[in-house]
């Protein structure tokens, strides 16, 4: 097996676990996400049963639809930028708001090659909205623009995962 399949088994073994954790607490997940465009919620979806848990997902890769789409606040996005840990926090806030999830992530970061915003290529701030109140984490993963946004679906589901109570690998 090669080193993606491995890898996609991974990410199909974590999404796995939040469907199922999810639709045991009868709870939904919604996300915001930058950097990863998407691949959240593709990872979700490709779970049998995801439609139980799953509320949808807003893509904001362009820093102005952060604001419009996701509801962070304009003036942090002009004074930090992007990358930034509080705009992971509110774009958590904005997914599980306007999806009207329980949960709700939110993903920013650099895939690199080049830096952004005064952040290094590998930096990614993970946000978290739900029950118990937001959670920030910021995780530098390395390697390339593949591996940065894999990187980042697993450490987005690894978070959830913590907070549903079921154990991240």
């Amino acid at each position: 097996m090669s080193r993606s399949e491995r890898a996609a088994d991974a990410a199909d073994e974590r999404a796995a676990r939040v469907v199922a954790a999810l639709a045991g607490r009868g709870e939904t997940v919604a996300a915001a996400e930058s950097l990863t465009a998407g691949l959240v919620t593709a990872a979700i979806t490709r779970i049998a049963g995801s439609s139980a848990v799953l509320r949808g997902g807003l893509v904001v890769y362009a820093t102005d639809l952060k604001a419009s789409l996701a509801g962070v606040d304009a003036a942090l996005l002009a004074e930090h930028g992007a990358v930034h840990p509080e705009v992971a926090r509110q774009l958590a806030e904005g997914a599980r708001a306007r999806c009207g999830a329980t949960w709700g992530l939110g993903l920013t970061g650099v895939a690199g090659p080049d830096p952004q915003d005064g952040a290094a290529p590998g930096t990614v701030h993970l946000g978290l909205a739900g029950p118990t109140g937001p959670v920030v984490r910021t995780v530098t993963l390395g390697g390339g623009r593949h591996e940065v946004r894999a990187g980042s679906v697993a450490a987005a589901l690894d978070l959830l995962l913590e907070h549903l109570g079921g154990r991240a690998p």
